[in-house]
């Protein structure tokens, strides 16, 4: 319940910041939204898949079968625009590039890992999927924003101080997930050897991606 409220709280206060002028900007970027896409759902799979070789023998199968699916989602909204405010990136092209991209992964996810896997995947209902997207991102973004002209004036003298929520709603989010992970029985089910070597190709993969 923590890391949401963080995570309403950050795109209320995105949505607040940001002017009329900047969220149409920033959805005009098509040619960014496009290679953003080309990259998610083209690059990054293929790089799970072509190093199948390498990585299979490093982890168990159904680590690797992780570690494949990792490679079809999108990125959480909030880490991609927690990571854009952190760089002083467009803010606007970020939000509307990152929804865009959960929302196509919705479909895109389970056709790619099923033809990854030459097996057949079943998906959750879409629209139930949609509408949590809508509830915990949307919602409190278009909210922010529509408050905008009272809430700026304060955000504005207080900038500093608010900075810090970027920062924790990624810690609120990964140490909440992590936590599910040990409840289920992290520790019990897999080898310390597999997990020593996730973290390796994680690292692998991470540092392929930023050099591309």
């Amino acid at each position: 319940w923590a890391a949401m409220g963080v995570i309403f709280m950050l795109f209320f206060l995105h949505g607040a910041k940001l002017s009329r002028q900047a969220i149409w900007a920033g959805i005009s970027h098509w040619r960014l939204h496009l290679l953003v896409t080309a990259i998610t759902f083209v690059i990054f799979p293929l790089l799970g898949w072509g190093l199948r070789p390498l990585l299979e023998p490093l982890l168990t199968p159904d680590l690797y079968l992780g570690v494949l699916f990792l490679c079809t989602l999108p990125a959480t909204v909030q880490s991609a625009v927690t990571l854009t405010a952190i760089a002083r990136g467009n803010m606007p092209a970020a939000i509307c590039s990152a929804s865009g991209s959960t929302l196509m992964g919705i479909v895109l996810t389970p056709l790619l890992v099923g033809l990854l896997l030459a097996q057949t995947t079943t998906s959750s209902d879409p629209l139930q999927a949609m509408g949590k997207i809508a509830l915990q991102l949307l919602l409190p973004f278009a909210l922010g924003h529509g408050l905008r002209p009272w809430v700026s004036p304060f955000l504005q003298r207080h900038a500093a101080r608010i900075k810090g929520i970027d920062q924790t709603s990624i810690l609120l989010v990964v140490y909440s997930a992590f936590s599910a992970s040990v409840v289920a029985g992290l520790w019990s089910r897999i080898p310390p050897l597999a997990l020593l070597a996730l973290v390796l190709v994680c690292g692998l993969l991470l540092a392929i991606a930023m050099g591309l």
